[in-house]
């Protein structure tokens, strides 16, 4: 069984961690340069009251990496103050850390990769407007390593704050082209799938309707001559026009989608949830996949409902849960399958153009003959589960 891929460091730390160690960075590297000529010699928050100003800035900058997804613009508002009060010292000694706008610049690189186009032009705005107020109209600031050497004022923060800027928008341009390669190939998969369910429904309807004329035909002949004959061919008719109807149920399950929604993988069963779990997990939300019992085949029907309602699931989870991780559990048993999702975020139900939503998997799962449930967890999150009979098993 292949194991899911640990996603990278950037990705296990959620933006407003790395926000707040970008801060941590940019107030312990003055401390550092400066440990032989002395702090106070140049000014800086110490100058100004110490470690309890430096402890009061880092609190303010705290709440505003906190404020870097949900407020983004406002986030950066309230960082630059703390910089502001933070450098204020520097900038009096026209001498300002290179690092000073270091947690700004990670914000900035965060909410241009994630966040919207308007926000992210807006918080760049705002940076640039505080470099020529703060910085670049203090006559003689420099940003330098505290040797004097000049690059420009302002010039050189703002070159750094461009670099965030730019690749926060390489990034996100980057994720915006994968997702139209994966959407319109998914559009391609689904064609053909409804293709391929379509001739399968051709092949059954055509055997179905070939046998209930030959009965009908040969009941018509004997009816009077052989009742029995004739019943035992209408009984033959019945069970055939049932089991075709049962057959094209599922078949019109499978292609029920939402005019315009696709999935992002091809459906075709649970061999593809490996995929599915990498597809996910390089978007931002790590899927973990649990396997019990023993593995084999299963009727198509069966395989690829169990995939539908893994992917619809794990579909809501990255759209509405607002977490970094769910769990998929695969368990088979002496004629049953059964299939569990859970994650640790807000609850979500039927989204609105999820196409299916929770009632179309109930629907889906009812007419297996199988059971679901979906609901919040006590503990927190929300939980699918669905359990699948297996034609011709016995269960234990």
């Amino acid at each position: 069984m292949p194991a899911t891929p640990t996603p990278p460091l950037i990705r296990r730390l959620p933006p407003e961690a790395w926000v707040a160690l970008a801060w941590c960075v940019a107030v312990a590297y003055p401390a550092l340069a400066l440990r032989d000529t002395g702090w106070r010699q140049y000014g800086g928050a110490a100058a100004h009251g110490g470690l309890p100003f430096t402890l009061g800035d880092t609190a303010i900058a705290f709440a505003g990496a906190a404020l870097v997804r949900r407020v983004p613009v406002l986030s950066v508002a309230v960082l630059l103050i703390a910089t502001w009060t933070e450098t204020d010292g520097w900038a009096a000694k026209h001498q300002v850390p290179p690092t000073a706008l270091l947690a700004v610049d990670v914000a900035l690189f965060v909410i241009t990769a994630r966040g919207t186009r308007r926000s992210s032009r807006a918080a760049f705005a705002l940076v640039m407007t505080f470099l020529v107020l703060h910085i670049g109209m203090v006559p003689g600031n420099t940003v330098g390593v505290f040797t004097g050497t000049r690059i420009g004022s302002a010039d050189g923060a703002a070159l750094l704050a461009l670099v965030a800027w730019l690749a926060g928008r390489s990034l996100r341009q980057n994720r915006e082209h994968a997702e139209a390669l994966s959407s319109r190939a998914a559009v391609e998969a689904v064609t053909a799938e409804r293709l391929r369910i379509a001739r399968e429904m051709h092949d059954t309807v055509a055997h179905s309707l070939g046998i209930v004329a030959l009965q009908a035909g040969a009941a018509r002949r004997v009816i009077h001559r052989r009742p029995e004959r004739a019943e035992q061919a209408l009984g033959e008719i019945e069970a055939a026009g049932r089991e075709t109807l049962a057959a094209l149920r599922r078949m019109l399950v499978a292609l029920r989608q939402a005019d315009g929604e696709v999935s992002d993988t091809v459906p075709h069963g649970l061999a593809d949830l490996d995929r599915l779990a990498e597809t996910t997990t390089a978007a931002g939300v790590r899927v973990e996949v649990r396997r019990s019992g023993e593995p084999g085949p299963l009727p198509p029907e069966i395989d690829l409902s169990a995939f539908r309602i893994i992917q619809e699931s794990v579909t809501n989870v990255v759209r509405h849960a607002e977490v970094r991780d769910c769990l998929v559990t695969v368990g088979r048993t002496a004629g049953e399958l059964s299939v569990e999702i859970t994650d640790r975020g807000r609850g979500h139900g039927a989204a609105p153009g999820s196409g299916f939503g929770l009632a179309g998997l109930r629907e889906r799962v009812a007419l297996l003959h199988g059971e679901f449930e979906a609901g919040p967890r006590p503990d927190g999150g929300f939980r699918v589960a669905a359990r699948l009979p297996i034609p011709g098993e016995e269960t234990a």
